[in-house]
């Protein structure tokens, strides 16, 4: 039989948090998880193996800079679609 991984948050939000509150705040991650994974795919984040801490630096601001593009083309209506 096949063990399932158990789910699980890990949290620096305060011990007192009502859980109606921690769901509400589920979301953004599941966001920010499909961010980094489209600048990952699509936009080549993880090309940056060898390169010092500038380059690196400067590989993320501008994949993230890449992204925002992206985003905001797909969110204005006066911009065609791609084919």
């Amino acid at each position: 039989m096949k063990r399932r991984p158990i789910p699980y948050w890990i949290s620096n939000l305060p011990a007192d948090l009502p859980a109606r509150d921690l769901v509400r705040l589920a979301p953004p991650r599941w966001r920010i998880e499909h961010g980094d994974r489209e600048r990952k795919t699509t936009l080549g984040l993880d090309h940056f193996e060898g390169r010092p801490f500038t380059g690196r630096h400067r590989h993320v601001t501008l994949a993230t800079a890449a992204l925002l593009l992206l985003t905001e083309q797909r969110s204005c209506p006066k911009v065609p679609a791609r084919a």
